[in-house]
C-alpha cells in the first residue's frame, strides 16, 4: 500500500517529467526522485533531451552515495536496453537502490523488462503508482508506441458560437493575446505543427514558436497536393524546419532549394490521413499539433485520428462565417464524436477547453 510519502515523491517526479516536453522526442518524458534510506529527498532529475542521460541517471548523480539503500520513484519503468545511453535498470543497481516505484510500464518491446531485471537482483519493485497522471503527461510518446503513429492534438480558436472568422473572411484577432501566447507553448511541446493549403492561402501563417525560452522549433508540415504554395510564404523561412507534403506528380521546381518535400499518393484528390501519419512517424515525429483548417480537421476526425482537442473560445458572437470543423463524416447525432472534458481554464479573456474523444 503506497504511503503519503510515496505519492508525494511520485507526484514530484511527474512534475519534473513535464520539463522535458518538446525536447526529448522521439524519447519519452520521464521524471525521477530518489529518497535516501531515511526517506529524505537525495536527488531529482528528468530526461532533458534525446540522446542525453535519462531521468534516473540525473537523479542518481545528484543523490551520490545517499542513493544507497534508498528508493527511486520513476514515472516510466526503468529501461533495460543499451541505446545511446546505458540501461537505467543497471544504473539503479550499481547505485545500490533498494526499492524502485514506477508509474507506467514501458510498452516499448526494445526497452521493457527493467522491472524484472531489478527484481531478479533483489530490489523491491512496485508499479502503477499514479499511473493515470503519469500517462497523461507522457501521452504523445505512449500513443506513438502503442498505435505506431504520432499523437494528434487539434487546436482551434473560435467565437462562442463556433465561428473561426467573420462572413467576409476576417479573423484577426478572435482570441486574446494571452491565448495566442499559449498556442506557442503548445507548438513548443509538439514535434510537428500541421496546416493545409487553404490555411496557407488565407492566413499565410508562420507556424514557428515565438516567446518560449529554450524552445526546440517543431517541424512545420504543410499539406499542399499541387504544391501551389508561394515561394515567399512565411512558412518557408529559416525560423524552423519545414516539410512540404505534395502529390506524387506535383511540380515543386518553383520552391526554394532547401525545402524538404514528401510525396504521398492522393485518394480522390486528398492525402490519406493515416498515410501521412505513418510517414511522419517514420521521420521520428511522435506528436502533431493540427492547426488548420476546418477541412483538414474534419478529415482527421473522420479518420479517428484526433487524440486531444484544445479549443480557445472567445466571448464573441458572429452569427455567420466558417465553422471550426468541416465535414467529419458524421450525418446523424448518434454518430457524434463525444468528448470527455479534462480541463477548463481562463486564458486572458478566453476559455481554453481541453478534451479527448471518448472510447467508442
Amino acid at each position: 500500500m503506497p504511503t503519503a510519502a510515496d505519492t508525494a515523491a511520485m507526484r514530484r517526479a511527474i512534475a519534473l517529467a513535464t520539463r522535458g516536453l518538446g525536447s526529448t522526442s522521439p524519447n519519452p518524458v520521464v521524471g525521477c526522485v530518489v529518497l535516501d534510506a531515511a526517506g529524505e529527498t537525495a536527488g531529482e532529475g528528468w530526461h532533458q533531451r534525446a540522446g542525453g542521460p535519462h531521468a534516473e541517471v540525473h537523479a542518481l548523480r545528484a543523490a551520490g552515495e545517499r542513493a544507497r539503500g534508498g528508493t527511486a520513484y520513476v514515472t516510466l519503468e526503468p529501461c533495460n536496453h543499451t541505446g545511446r545511453t546505458g540501461p537505467c535498470a543497471r544504473a539503479l543497481l550499481d547505485a545500490g537502490i533498494a526499492r524502485v516505484v514506477y508509474a507506467v510500464g514501458d510498452p516499448n518491446p526494445q526497452a521493457t523488462g527493467g522491472a524484472d531485471t531489478l527484481r531478479a537482483a533483489g530490489v523491491q519493485v512496485e508499479g502503477g503508482l499514479l499511473a493515470e497522471e503519469a500517462e497523461a503527461g507522457n501521452t504523445a510518446w505512449l500513443t506513438s508506441v502503442r498505435l505506431g503513429r504520432p499523437h494528434v492534438t487539434w487546436k482551434y480558436a473560435a467565437t462562442l458560437d463556433g465561428r473561426t472568422a467573420a462572413a467576409d473572411g476576417t479573423s484577426r484577432w478572435i482570441s486574446s493575446a494571452e491565448a495566442r501566447a499559449d498556442v506557442h507553448r503548445l507548438r513548443a511541446e509538439a514535434d510537428a505543427v500541421l496546416a493545409g493549403s487553404g490555411t496557407l492561402r488565407a492566413d499565410d501563417p508562420h507556424l514557428a514558436v515565438r516567446g518560449v525560452e529554450g524552445a526546440v522549433q517543431p517541424l512545420r508540415v504543410v499539406l499542399d497536393a499541387a504544391a501551389g504554395i508561394r515561394p515567399t510564404a512565411r512558412v518557408l523561412d529559416d525560423a524552423a524546419p519545414t516539410l512540404l507534403v505534395a502529390g506524387e506528380d506535383a511540380d515543386t521546381r518553383h520552391l526554394p532549394g532547401g525545402v524538404d518535400v514528401l510525396r504521398l499518393p492522393l485518394h480522390d484528390g486528398r492525402f490519406g490521413v493515416h498515410d501521412l501519419l505513418t510517414a511522419l512517424h517514420a521521420r521520428a515525429v511522435r506528436s502533431v499539433l493540427l492547426e488548420g483548417g476546418a477541412t483538414l480537421a474534419g478529415a482527421f476526425a473522420a479518420a479517428g485520428a484526433i487524440d486531444r482537442v484544445v479549443g480557445y473560445l472567445a466571448p464573441v458572437l458572429l452569427g455567420a462565417g466558417p465553422a471550426a470543423l468541416a465535414d467529419a463524416g458524421i450525418t446523424t447525432i448518434t454518430e457524434a464524436l463525444r468528448l470527455d472534458v479534462t480541463e477548463v481554464v481562463r486564458i486572458g479573456t478566453d476559455l481554453r477547453i481541453t478534451a479527448k474523444p471518448k472510447e467508442r
